[in-house]
């Protein structure tokens, strides 16, 4: 008249204690008639064995479904994990029973002692803390010379400027951006929004400025003629595919693990940079030859 559907929270290095076989024969991770027979588990329930390293883990939670109703509720529980790797929860459903059951919905909150973030995501934001005072430095001893020499300041100082500007915004954002994820557990869409623009625009300024100066401007050249054009839908379409590909991987992403779908993104990105890399080569060889024959 009813069932169990399960809960099991493990860590990575612990998943051959989840499951077994009957018999040297297919690994299950469900307790099967074979194995109940041999008194190993009990029918319908996860097969899992206590961890000799982690002790309270696997970590098991059951509530128990009736079949002549349409719902049962898994009641909130708080659990302690006290040593340091990483953890998977999975929902099992081992009666045949209720093969048609379904998660509908609910929620998982995971605390590091730290606060939220994830293991590997955490020491981003003392990086971002670290980068955000470097370009700050960087940029006072920058602006400080600019102020100082502003009657001889060349064009493409005005876009360097602009790179170490956009890259004091951009790590301060990021910041950010971890720093209240850290504190309340919801990643900010607007500051990541923001963070990831400021950067997608100073990678893009900072390729074509080594391109423009690649191709001689400033140098043998005062303008770029008619390869203007080509320049600027260059990096209009780097800046569109790295802003996509930037968007779905960090808005609201609570999880450092990416999907199969931005391998997808990758792709016209690392094209893009390829023909960066070609072209710049392609103009400085052709510059420097201009410089031996002058």
């Amino acid at each position: 008249t009813s069932g169990l559907v399960q809960a099991i929270i493990f860590e990575v290095e612990d998943r051959e204690l989840i499951g077994g076989s009957a018999y040297g024969g297919q690994r299950a991770i469900c307790c099967t008639p074979d194995l109940a027979k041999l008194d190993a588990c009990t029918q319908g329930e996860i097969i899992h064995r206590p961890s000799t390293t982690n002790p309270g883990f696997p970590y098991v939670l059951t509530t128990s479904f009736s079949l002549d109703k349409d719902m049962a509720i898994l009641p909130s529980r708080s659990i302690e994990i006290t040593k340091t790797g990483m953890y998977n929860l999975y929902f099992m459903i081992c009666d045949p029973n209720l093969k048609d059951v379904v998660v509908e919905e609910g929620k998982t909150i995971w605390k590091n002692p730290t606060g939220y973030l994830p293991g590997r995501m955490a020491p981003l934001m003392n990086f971002y803390a670290f980068m955000s005072i470097s370009f700050v430095i960087l940029g006072i001893f920058w602006f400080s010379q600019y102020a100082r020499f502003w009657k001889e300041v060349f064009p493409l100082q005005n876009c360097i400027t602009l790179v170490i500007t956009l890259g004091m915004f951009e790590m301060a954002l990021w910041y950010f951006d971890y720093a209240e994820f850290n504190e309340t557990g919801v990643r900010p869409t607007g500051t990541t929004v923001w963070a990831v623009t400021f950067g997608t625009v100073k990678r893009t300024v900072a390729r074509l400025v080594i391109l423009i100066v690649s191709m001689g401007y400033g140098v043998v050249r005062p303008t770029l003629g008619g390869l203007t054009s080509k320049v600027l839908m260059l990096g209009g379409t780097f800046f569109l595919t790295s802003e996509v590909l930037e968007l779905v991987e960090n808005v609201g992403a609570v999880s450092d693990i990416s999907g199969k779908a931005i391998l997808f993104l990758v792709l016209p990105v690392a094209l893009l940079d390829a023909f960066f890399i070609l072209w710049v080569f392609k103009s400085l060889s052709a510059t420097l030859n201009k410089l031996q024959v002058a």
